[in-house]
């Protein structure tokens, strides 16, 4: 029987940087770093509060064939590849404090039915969505479209 959800994957031409842009810009824990074999790489954080959910930063490559590893690469390096969605307490706050570390904000703070939501990029071409969730109907979500 599932349990729970214990590791998600974000594709990443660094691991290094990527590492570092998880921890020391959006605050998550390192957890494993680990080399296996001669070209592949096991890195991973997790937020500190739920280390049992750890975030894989893997690059493209097995198991992905040739092809799928060259799309995902290719959509890194032009900052179009989806990634997670992160939930924040105040994401106008949240926003200001990750502008002033440099980091990429695609879409300002906007008021949405389901609560205050934000877009940035990590350091490696994916996509974050911020949300500072709020209580909300389905008619709320029908009006606000």
């Amino acid at each position: 029987m599932i349990t729970n959800i214990s590791l998600t994957t974000i594709y990443c031409l660094d691991q290094d940087a990527a590492r570092d842009f998880y921890v020391n810009v959006l605050g998550f824990a390192a957890r494993e770093d680990v080399s296996m074999g001669e070209d592949f790489r096991w890195v991973t954080v997790s937020h500190p509060d739920h280390p049992e959910l750890q975030i894989t930063l893997m690059k493209p490559g097995p198991p992905l064939d040739a092809e799928a590893a060259d799309f995902f690469r290719r959509q890194l390096e032009k900052g179009q590849s989806g990634g997670l969605g992160l939930q924040v307490d105040d994401c106008r706050k949240t926003c200001e404090e990750l502008g002033a570390k440099g980091v990429t904000i695609l879409q300002e703070p906007q008021d949405r039915p389901y609560g205050v939501e934000a877009v940035i990029r990590d350091n490696q071409g994916n996509w974050l969505v911020l949300v500072e969730p709020r209580s909300y109907t389905q008619e709320d979500v029908s009006k606000g479209w």
